[in-house]
């Protein structure tokens, strides 16, 4: 393996902290289903509320976690929340993707800079895909849901993993 490719435990880093929003947010762990590359019309990962995080500096690229609203709203409904508006399921994404960038921070240290979370509508996230990049799917189970986080980075003047 190139010492510029992406390494299983730098992909992880993101699974992790998805898995880790889950267990401790419901008390309900999440469980990852088999990884796969996204290459051409592959199935549908963006769902109804993606959050997302840019990277630049040492890596290159984006991280997604992207959920459908029936998710989001037992996720709400377990933590005994009432309002399930799309700005509360907005908020939920948005916490994953900010656990998934303190976990990079830690991770990937100051050689990586990170975006604050956005939260994006399918279309956004579909449309952006970097060039050369093929993006890294991970389905993640939780309850009866299935969630995806996708992965595209690579080092920087490296190739995609």
């Amino acid at each position: 393996m190139s010492g510029n490719r992406l390494k299983v435990e730098d992909v992880k880093v993101f699974s992790d902290a998805a898995l880790g929003f889950f267990a401790q947010t419901t008390g309900h762990k999440a469980s990852v289903r088999t990884a796969y590359l996204l290459d051409g019309a592959g199935p549908i990962v963006w769902n109804d509320f993606q959050g997302r995080i840019e990277l630049a500096g040492r890596y290159r690229g984006s991280v997604t976690f992207s959920a459908p609203r029936g998710l989001l709203t037992h996720v709400l409904l377990s933590i005994g929340e009432s309002d399930y508006t799309d700005a509360s399921h907005r908020d939920i994404v948005g916490e994953i993707a900010n656990q998934m960038s303190g976990q990079a921070r830690r991770h990937f240290g100051e050689a990586l800079d990170i975006s604050p979370p956005r939260v994006l509508s399918p279309e956004e996230g579909a449309a952006s895909h970097p060039a050369g990049a093929v993006p890294f799917v991970i389905p993640m189970q939780w309850e009866r849901y299935e969630a995806h986080l996708v992965v595209q980075m690579d080092k920087e003047g490296g190739t995609p993993p």
